[in-house]
């Protein structure tokens, strides 16, 4: 079955889940209704992992064999700064004309690298940051911010949700309650690309988008080893990750290893002070706002099939999903977001996060460094190299504004 036949069966299988959840509406399910319901979604789980199956192995060759490979648009103009970035990757130093060095200077630093690597003017770091900010489960989810320079920072917060007002008699003084003001670490760590190895011949072809398909790769290496330190990194020499950061809102019982029931989510949603769920829906303008959950693929199997007490799913799919993937499937009312850098169920592990997640913040600096290699150890083998320095922080702002369902111990 092709792509697109398995993602219009996953979408089919998602909107005839939501037709049956419409058409029950509030009444009791019967063991019937269950058992209907909960095949439908064995379905679309077998269905959408085959899908992410066969992308995997998709985005594999595409990494072997440069297939999908960018090309330049006939006839489009490049600005001197791309034209410079296009020269540093195309050609080595030996091969540049006068013009051509000068190009390379002034779209890269002025001082050359003891192994040809060039710290990327502002501009050019752009390009690449705004790669990596449509990239990875957690960076569509958080606020993000970039800055001139990777320099040590403190990001100052505060945390208004339980400070009161008052009622004032007539000639009396109000009563002063200064807001509390603290400090969240938001530093930036190193994250390298790898050494990414073109062949000699899509360098030399003109019609190839060099730049284009190196950035892609610098941001697919880059961007999957952030997501996994924006989601569990301890914070100690690596960003800080939202499932470390954020505070346990319920405890399984003993014997909950691997599972979650219909009562802790429950629980989990009202661990939230009120006023965190009180926040309006997404929008373009201002996405993300909404409170939402996250938790990975494997989490997402067992969550499919909980009832309430009337015996009615309370996993709402988004038959979009899979096809145009516009809207989230929904639990307990608030979207889902997937993300399988998560951790896996097990004793003592944070699996679920629910709240606010754009409270998550993503710090991404300015100074790129990227370096060509052209010895021989690459030509030798028909090669050029590349590989490209970012650096990124991450923490949670408000430790009160996302919580976790962690498993029993034993």
């Amino acid at each position: 079955m092709s792509m697109q036949a398995l993602r219009e069966r996953l979408s089919q299988l998602n909107k005839d889940a939501k037709n049956q959840l419409e058409a029950n509406g509030s009444k009791t399910w019967t063991k019937e209704d269950k058992e209907k319901f909960d095949a439908i979604m064995d379905e679309a789980e077998r269905v959408q992992s085959q899908i992410e199956a066969n992308q995997r192995v998709l985005d594999q060759a595409a990494e072997n064999d440069f297939s999908k490979t960018p090309r330049n648009e006939p006839g489009s103009k490049k600005t001197e700064l791309q034209q410079g970035l296009e020269i540093f990757m195309r050609k080595s130093f030996r091969e540049m004309s006068q013009e051509d060095a000068q190009k390379v200077r002034n779209t890269m630093s002025t001082t050359t690298g003891s192994e040809g690597g060039f710290t990327v003017q502002p501009l050019v770091a752009t390009s690449l940051i705004d790669l990596l900010k449509a990239y990875g489960f957690m960076r569509r989810v958080a606020d993000q911010i970039t800055t001139a320079n990777g320099a040590d920072l403190a990001y100052p917060t505060s945390d208004g949700t339980t400070e009161v007002g008052e009622i004032v008699a007539q000639n009396i003084p109000a009563t002063s309650a200064d807001p509390t003001f603290g400090t969240r670490s938001l530093n930036v760590f190193k994250f390298g690309s790898k050494i990414i190895t073109i062949p000699i011949e899509l360098i030399q072809d003109s019609s190839i988008d060099i730049v284009a398909m190196v950035q892609r790769r610098m941001r697919d290496r880059i961007g999957r080893a952030q997501n996994v330190y924006f989601s569990t990194g301890t914070g100690t020499a690596q960003p800080m990750g939202l499932f470390t950061a954020a505070g346990v809102g319920k405890v399984g019982a003993t014997g909950q290893l691997t599972t979650v029931t219909y009562d802790d989510l429950v629980d989990l949603v009202d661990s939230l002070d009120a006023a965190y769920l009180d926040n309006p829906p997404s929008t373009p303008e201002m996405p993300n706002v909404e409170p939402g959950w996250m938790f990975s693929q494997s989490m997402r199997r067992v969550v499919r099939k909980i009832k309430d007490t009337a015996g009615r799913p309370i996993w709402t799919p988004s038959y979009d999903e899979g096809a145009a993937a516009k809207t989230p499937d929904r639990l307990l009312g608030y979207p889902v977001n997937i993300n399988n850098d998560a951790p896996a169920a097990g004793a003592n592990v944070k699996s679920i996060a629910f709240g606010n997640l754009h409270k998550y913040l993503i710090r991404d600096a300015m100074d790129v460094t990227m370096f060509r290699f052209d010895d021989s150890a690459f030509v030798s083998k028909g090669q050029i190299g590349f590989l490209a320095w970012s650096r990124s922080g991450g923490n949670l702002m408000d430790v009160n504004s996302v919580k976790t369902y962690q498993h029993s111990a034993t």
